[in-house]
């Protein structure tokens, strides 16, 4: 997905659907460092992906945030 894409479909999201979206990219990730821990899968690039998706998503709900303040 290019990521205007993501971004659109992101901020078309509720807070509680990205509360749930950060909630599954965090299990992502921690589920991906263990398994590049016992060398299971080269996932650095899926990595990547999963922390920008994540970065993205925290920041949206820190706008959202901000403006309702």
């Amino acid at each position: 997905m290019k990521r205007r894409e993501e971004l659109d479909r992101l901020r078309e999201m509720t807070d509680d659907q990205l509360r749930e979206e950060a909630v599954r990219l965090k299990e992502s990730l921690f589920r991906l460092r263990f398994k590049l821990s016992l060398g299971e899968i080269d996932a650095v690039k899926r990595i990547r992906q999963e922390k920008k998706a994540l970065a993205r998503v925290l920041t949206i709900l820190k706008e959202r945030q901000k403006r309702a303040a």
